[in-house]
């Protein structure tokens, strides 16, 4: 028997493959895939059928041959469903919405560091206060005895060293506070819902011009701490303020005097201007911590940097009643005397009853 009767022996409708060639029984509904190699099926049709009827062409095998079993077709591996050992952390969350960050002003990197360049100010002050103090020392000794030039170049070094060193601190320490100002002046008008009525340019004047940097600071700092006690701020804020002008103004009054010293023409008044110049860097340095003090208390800080603790006083309504009254020398005495005459009643007391119990025995 051949391969056509063996095909008509089962199935009268086959659909053959269009890529491999197999011939498929219809047993119910047409199928449209092939399940050897998963190519399209052609329409069912009969096995006697003319070669033109039948979508698909004839493949000549020599007799005898067995068609070559086709190779199963492997599918690409399909993506498995991941597995965590732990919740994973990459899936949604509702996080909010970042704030864009506030443009930088110019001025607010300047008072950022207003705090390091007080601390630097008061340090070269005070060196330079020293060396001042050693020069008078030096001076002292000098009218009894001889100084050698080496200790005289050294005196002299540490004077000019410390005293230029101070000058620049001190200048840039200024800048940064006029920085300060300005940022501190915008954040009160800020909060008051207003805007700073003095331009960022009429503050670094006033606080530069000689003469008028010595009212107008404390004229922007007063309506900057007014404006902060308005909104709900410390009131010795107002104090910190005139306690850091009556400063200022006191250092510029010795830096007069010192500078009327250097034209001195006698050694006297020449060696009172060193301490003149000692007082005046010891002054300098006790501004910078009064400035400190300034900022920290308009940040709501102590001059240690702890945050400020309002105290509250409340009226008493009623006088105050001590618990245990007061001891008088006098009350000591009396009460002394008492206990002893008490304890000579109770020594009598026991010898009468002594008395009385010896009477009872005799009898």
């Amino acid at each position: 028997m051949n391969g056509g009767q063996v095909g008509r022996s089962r199935s009268a409708v086959v659909q053959p493959c269009a890529r491999c060639g197999s011939r498929w029984a219809v047993q119910g509904k047409p199928l449209h895939w092939c399940p050897r190699c998963h190519g399209v099926l052609l329409s069912p049709a009969p096995v006697d059928a003319p070669a033109d009827r039948r979508n698909y062409r004839w493949v000549a095998r020599p007799p005898g041959r067995k068609t070559p079993a086709p190779q199963p077709v492997r599918r690409p591996a399909a993506p498995q469903t991941p597995r965590y050992h732990q919740i994973p952390r990459w899936g949604l969350q509702d996080r909010p919405p970042l704030a864009a960050p506030a443009p930088r002003r110019p001025l607010a990197a300047l008072g950022d560091r207003v705090t390091t360049a007080l601390y630097a100010t008061a340090g070269v002050f005070v060196v330079a206060a020293l060396a001042e103090l050693g020069r008078y020392g030096i001076l002292l000794r000098n009218r009894t005895r001889l100084i050698p030039s080496w200790l005289l170049w050294i005196s002299d070094a540490a004077v000019t060293v410390s005293s230029i060193v101070a000058m620049a601190v001190a200048l840039a320490t200024a800048v940064t506070l006029v920085g300060w100002l300005a940022e501190t002046r915008r954040a009160a008008y800020a909060a008051a819902g207003e805007l700073d009525p003095r331009s960022a340019r009429s503050l670094v004047l006033g606080c530069v011009i000689p003469v008028a940097n010595l009212v107008w600071p404390g004229v922007f700092l007063t309506e900057a701490a007014r404006l902060r006690i308005a909104g709900g701020a410390d009131p010795r804020l107002l104090r910190a303020v005139r306690i850091w002008w009556a400063a200022w103004l006191l250092n510029a009054l010795l830096v007069l005097v010192s500078v009327l010293y250097r034209f001195a023409s006698t050694l006297q008044v020449r060696a009172d201007g060193v301490l003149a110049s000692m007082w005046t860097d010891l002054v300098a340095a006790g501004v910078a911590v009064a400035s400190l003090g300034l900022v920290r208390a308009f940040a709501g800080l102590d001059l240690r940097g702890r945050p400020r603790v309002p105290r509250r006083w409340v009226i008493a309504t009623t006088p105050a009643q001590p618990v245990i009254a007061p001891v008088s020398p006098g009350a000591t005495e009396r009460a002394r005397a008492a206990s002893i005459r008490d304890d000579q009643a109770g020594s009598l007391d026991s010898d009468e009853v002594t008395a009385e119990q010896q009477e009872v025995v005799a009898k």
